[in-house]
């Protein structure tokens, strides 16, 4: 799903325009955060709880174990490109025929959220800014990033151990990485524990993490928040909630997350992805090796697919069907990947045997996504008070239903809502009211705390000062 706005047409006319727009515009009043937090961030007591960010998808940055190259996080110099084989054999993840998902390993690993994006265009290096406005705010608030720290990028003395960046590879089964959180939050909280007692003589301290999760990070600390470490059961049954993450968490703030799913994903899969024309391409069927893009399609019973050719008649095929995916030929169904598949399975000679491979993936990673869906979306009330906020945007049409010709399998917009511009205001919100009877309040199966709608784009809400101010105020000020 995206993450960084596509640049359109000529780039100095564009950043000129922009220019312009802004000498134009009046700017608007902004709170002084400083003279509002500066006393509460300077607190560090018993009720001061350390941060963990979790970012989005894409929001980390990837790494080749062996020869450090950047597989994710770059587009300048020796950055994997997926338009070269080597390369999106190394993007991509491995396929293998009946072998699980979780099996399916590379030598590529996390290596840092994403505080921005390097790009060379012509020679000259831009930097697309990512998690950088959210580790700014923390920043405000008195959170020392440890990240930064201990690289000596900021000069934080002592005090660096408030906040945590959850890096993962947001490539694989978001389940997976729910179960690296859980194992994230005991070396973490261990760590605080003992610098607590080294700092104020207290000793075993009950330590608790707030967490502030974008986008699809928001998904995996929901599953944590529910099942802790608990994997999903391999029969496809779903597992009872237990609520085991909500021992080590004590509020967890979700900003643009796609709880109902997002059309974009069901877009990139089925079409690919390109950022911009000065940027490289990334095939559906590289993209389709993901599981996690899958885990981010929207719910069948919120009617995002209606028949091109039967004017506008919903389609009663299951979204994680893959039969619906052969049928249209999406993303590795596609034979229009057979070259991408050569590159993707060098040692299978065999077109036929390479297919086959693809469409076991493709199945391992619809009844996996299908299974993760129901996982979040079975009914459930935490125990005691929801410690649930979120933060959407609600201001930007937002693609909701689209059009699939049932000969070609080709897309096509429908509708927009309100929304972020890739997430729509009511999957955030996890509205059930959407393709069915409408209610006059909010029908969810989740019970939130709080929310807060931002006039902002999916990650232009990171930049509002509005955003700053009021994840200020639920981690610094707001009763506990």
């Amino acid at each position: 799903m995206v993450e960084f706005a596509p640049m359109k047409g000529n780039l100095a006319v564009s950043l000129f325009a922009c220019a312009l727009l802004v000498g134009c515009r009046s700017a608007p009043d902004v709170p002084n955060l400083g003279e509002i937090y500066s006393r509460a961030a300077a607190y560090h007591g018993e009720l001061r709880h350390p941060v963990i960010l979790i970012p989005g998808i894409l929001g980390s940055r990837l790494t080749d174990a062996e020869t450090g190259r950047v597989v994710w996080g770059a587009f300048a110099g020796d950055y994997a490109d997926p338009g070269d084989p080597n390369d999106a054999r190394l993007t991509a993840l491995p396929m293998r025929d009946g072998v699980p998902l979780r099996e399916l390993r590379d030598g590529v690993e996390p290596d840092g959220a994403l505080a921005s994006l390097k790009v060379e265009f012509f020679g000259l290096p831009l930097v697309v800014k990512a998690y950088v406005n959210i580790l700014r705010t923390l920043g405000v608030g008195g959170y020392r990033d440890e990240q930064l720290g201990m690289a000596g990028e900021v000069d934080y003395g002592d005090d660096h151990f408030t906040c945590f960046q959850f890096d993962y590879d947001w490539r694989r089964d978001n389940v997976e990485n729910a179960q690296l959180l859980h194992e994230f939050i005991q070396e973490k909280r261990a760590y605080v524990q003992e610098e607590i007692e080294k700092r104020y003589g207290r000793r075993e301290e009950d330590v608790k993490f707030d967490i502030v999760a974008h986008s699809m990070g928001g998904l995996i600390a929901r599953y944590y928040l529910r099942y802790g470490a608990e994997d999903l059961p391999v029969d496809g049954s779903l597992p009872p909630v237990t609520w085991a993450g909500k021992s080590h968490v004590e509020r967890l703030v979700l900003i643009a997350t796609p709880n109902a799913g997002s059309v974009a994903a069901l877009i990139q899969l089925v079409r690919g992805l390109r950022f911009a024309p000065i940027l490289p391409s990334y095939p559906a069927g590289l993209l389709g090796t993901f599981p996690s893009i899958y885990q981010l399609l929207p719910r069948s019973r919120h009617s995002p697919l209606v028949a091109a050719a039967d004017n506008g008649i919903r389609i009663d095929d299951d979204i994680f069907s893959p039969d619906l995916w052969e049928r249209m030929g999406w993303g590795l169904a596609d034979r229009d990947q057979e070259a991408l598949l050569a590159a993707l399975l060098p040692d299978e000679s065999d077109p036929a045997v390479r297919r086959g491979i693809a469409l076991d993936h493709l199945r391992k990673s619809l009844a996996r996504a299908r299974q993760f869906a129901a996982a979040l979306d079975q009914p459930a009330d935490p125990p005691g008070e929801s410690i649930l906020y979120l933060i959407a945007g609600d201001a930007v049409p937002t693609r909701q239903v689209v059009a699939v010709d049932l000969r070609t399998g080709e897309l096509a917009d429908v509708r927009s809502a309100p929304g972020d511009g890739t997430v729509l205001r009511t999957s955030a919100l996890m509205d059930e009211r959407v393709g069915g009877t409408w209610k006059p309040m909010l029908v969810s199966p989740i019970r939130w705390r709080h929310v807060t709608f931002l006039f902002s784009d999916h990650l232009g809400l990171t930049r509002d000062p509005a955003f700053t101010d009021n994840v200020l105020y639920l981690l610094l000020e707001d009763v506990r």
